[in-house]
């Protein structure tokens, strides 16, 4: 690591105890930071994190905020899905308490080449891509970030010559501060996290942060196709370089391919990782099929624009099992497709009635108490050469603790239907 000496000594509360919280106080502890952590939620899952803190040293509050681990403090440290009026933010500004992200912290440490990919849509695919095109390359690669595995949660195994391929949130670039990645994707710019974001503008704002800091010594990838973003390149210091889709090529790959060239790896290795790439798990992810009906799961779509991008991949009649909490999403943007593509919706979630209404003139919808009883009703639903599909629109927080857990889910009653139905989920 580099900068190890910045954070000793400090007082730095983080605010949120979820994994990146946990790998965040752990790395500042180690580093000689005084730590405190204040989360709003003491449940099971914050509670399993605190019995993963390293140190007895770290003072800790669970359901509940407090002016203490505030007041005096040197700086807060932010969790991505905590909200930028929440009080101990709040509370830090009144004070002109610096307030910074784990992927801030992260950086300020790293020593590695950082790729940092944003955007509404595709980011865990590219970012994954992008880590397996540089481990073709004979690369040493970290994938990290909003995909999964926290950035401070690694930093300790990574040296300078290495990669890291990041994935960051808007929630996450909120709360940047010096954060400057060599190379930084945006792959594109649609409706998602207004109930965060109070419009497009804001929302576009926090995303454009990822260039903030950007010289002329490092680069920023465009979608040439997006109209929201193709036009950015006059408001960036860096080196401008443009993706677009082709006939052999998505738009994801584009954009991988253009990372490619940037860091020196020949295209037929990158095409080579494309061929054989299986995808992510919960985009797309086919899970197990029952007597000709394919059962799918995409619980990372969790707005309207991923949702139709699945449903215009799909080449199959689709019933589709939608809902969860709401991000503020305009549905009714999706009813054209829905239409023309899906057989059947089953709603469950906080969101169900307001997705019915935006979609009330589809004549085939029904609600659905669990996850598990919308899966058994979709099964009588489908027939032969049929999928059925979850792929929510929304996040999961009304009723899973995320949407991998949602995602693992869907999978655990697939594989119980298809026990049921005497069929070997390993096949």
């Amino acid at each position: 690591m580099r900068n190890t000496a910045y954070f000793k000594d400090k007082k730095i509360t983080i605010v949120g105890l979820a994994r990146s919280g946990l790998a965040c106080a752990n790395l500042l502890d180690a580093l000689g930071a005084k730590v405190s952590i204040t989360d709003q939620q003491d449940s099971d899952t914050t509670r399993a994190h605190a019995a993963k803190l390293k140190s007895k040293e770290i003072k800790l509050e669970l359901g509940r905020h407090t002016q203490d681990f505030v007041q005096g403090q040197d700086m807060l440290v932010v969790s991505p899905g905590v909200p930028y009026d929440a009080l101990p933010l709040a509370w830090a500004r009144e004070k002109n308490i610096p307030v910074i992200s784990e992927i801030e912290v992260g950086w300020r440490l790293c020593p590695a080449v950082v790729i940092a990919v944003t955007g509404s849509n595709g980011k865990t695919t590219v970012t994954t891509l992008i880590g397996k095109i540089l481990a073709a390359a004979g690369k040493r690669v970290f994938i990290l970030g909003n995909i999964g595995k926290p950035f401070c949660g690694e930093l300790e195994k990574i040296q300078e010559g290495d990669f890291v391929s990041l994935e960051v949130s808007s929630f996450q670039l909120e709360t940047i501060d010096k954060f400057k990645p060599k190379v930084a994707v945006m792959l594109n710019f649609s409706p998602n996290h207004l109930d965060r974001h109070k419009d497009m503008r804001e929302y576009l704002k926090a995303k454009k942060r990822i260039f903030l800091n950007q010289d002329a010594s490092d680069y920023l990838v465009l979608n040439k196709r997006d109209p929201a973003l193709k036009d950015l390149a006059g408001q960036a210091r860096s080196k401008i370089i443009y993706f677009a889709e082709s006939q052999s090529l998505n738009p994801n790959q584009a954009a991988v391919l253009e990372v490619g060239s940037i860091l020196g790896i020949d295209k037929e290795t990158c095409l080579e990782v494309f061929r054989t790439f299986k995808g992510v798990e919960h985009r797309l992810e086919s899970v197990g099929e029952i007597q000709g009906v394919e059962f799918i799961n995409d619980s990372k779509s969790t707005n309207v624009e991923s949702t139709a991008w699945a449903l215009e991949t799909l080449k199959k009649p689709v019933i589709l099992i939608a809902g969860g909490r709401d991000k503020n999403l305009d549905y009714s943007a999706i009813l054209d497709l829905v239409q023309r593509r899906v057989k059947s919706i089953i709603l469950i979630g906080e969101a169900k009635v307001k997705l019915r209404q935006a979609l009330e003139s589809f004549p085939y919808l029904e609600d659905a108490p669990t996850l598990e009883e919308a899966l058994e009703l979709a099964r009588r639903k489908a027939s032969h050469g049929d999928c059925v599909l979850l792929s929510p629109m929304c996040t999961s927080f009304d009723m899973f603790q995320d949407f991998e857990d949602r995602g693992r889910a869907f999978k655990k009653a697939v594989y119980s239907l298809m026990t049921k139905e005497k069929i070997d989920p390993s096949n």
